[in-house]
């Protein structure tokens, strides 16, 4: 009996110990190990816009359409921008001919004083028995005044150049106001959440649509300040999708250097990321984001940024020996 007594002292201990071992691990991963659930997938949001305005005159994609670098995306009324290129052509004619003309009285003007003035010259020459000095002073007058004629054409001249050189810049933004009055996509992307409509009127610098760049996806993983210090970068990273039994591979690219103090705000908490902290338990531990890039992504796997996913990392897998 004190010996069946003994050995269920010695199993109950045992399973005990082993209760009591595995509570602790359990305890240790939860509360310490780097993984959480709190990950949100995200991506580059493009807000297109132009820098023109002008009526929509056309849209060519529809909302959550996969579109390619360079494609349409809408076009505004052209025919302002057509006229406005045709009226800087006509200007550019007109500097040219301007040009024109101020070159062939410069040409003019130049023969006229050096005729002038070696006329001068030549009667400057003459003994006072031929040419009065009266004359002699009249002549070196008149070669002055022709080579302040000269000066002037050639001002002139510079003038119509540069105003040459204005006219051919309003031609170039005209005709890239023109080629900007179509608006192409800048990378390969889905279009979300499209609220456009032929007849709306685009400002410049204004967004018109927003685009989701396809090839920007990653994932932030918002961890608690107790298992920041096991999270490195290059860390190896397995990303599982609420809902899917799948998982994406990935690592660590970045940790974050700030969040948001709610109990000392500064004028510089509306740049930092606003992270709210889980209730456990009795005081509350902050949330670092981590960035975290993926790798290969499943064919068959739909990413949508805003999804919810948990985070295992490995710690010290992606750190060299």
């Amino acid at each position: 009996m004190n010996k069946q007594f003994l050995i269920r002292a010695i199993v109950t201990g045992c399973m005990l110990l082993v209760a009591a071992a595995l509570m602790r691990a359990i305890w240790q991963t939860y509360m310490y190990s780097p993984w959480t659930r709190d990950g949100r997938v995200r991506a580059d949001v493009i807000n297109i816009s132009t820098d023109v305005s002008g009526l929509v005159a056309e849209v060519r994609v529809r909302d959550n359409q996969m579109v390619h670098k360079g494609d349409v995306l809408y076009v505004l009324d052209p025919y302002r921008f057509r006229y406005a290129v045709d009226q800087a052509n006509a200007d550019v004619n007109r500097a040219k001919a301007q040009l024109q003309q101020a070159s062939a009285q410069a040409r003019g003007a130049e023969f006229e004083s050096i005729m002038r003035q070696d006329r001068a010259q030549r009667r400057a020459k003459l003994s006072g028995d031929v040419i009065s000095e009266e004359n002699r002073s009249d002549f070196a007058l008149e070669a002055k005044q022709s080579s302040s004629v000269l000066d002037a054409a050639r001002a002139a001249y510079t003038v119509a150049e540069a105003a040459l050189q204005a006219a051919m810049v309003r031609q170039e933004t005209a005709r890239l106001d023109l080629e900007r009055s179509e608006v192409k996509a800048p990378t390969d992307g889905f279009i979300t959440n499209l609220n456009l409509w032929p007849g709306d009127y685009a400002n410049a610098g204004v967004a018109k649509m927003a685009m989701i760049d396809s090839n920007s996806f990653w994932v932030y993983g918002y961890f608690e300040e107790t298992k920041i210090q096991g999270v490195h970068i290059g860390d190896r990273a397995r990303v599982r999708l609420m809902g899917r039994n799948v998982e994406i591979d990935g690592h660590v690219d970045s940790i974050a250097r700030g969040i948001v103090d709610r109990d000392n705000p500064t004028g510089a908490s509306e740049l930092l990321a606003n992270v709210d902290p889980i209730f456990t338990w009795v005081r509350l531990a902050q949330r670092v984001p981590v960035r975290i890039r993926l790798g290969k992504v499943p064919e068959d796997v739909h990413l949508v940024m805003g999804m919810t996913c948990s985070v295992t990392l490995e710690p010290g897998s992606g750190r060299a020996d």
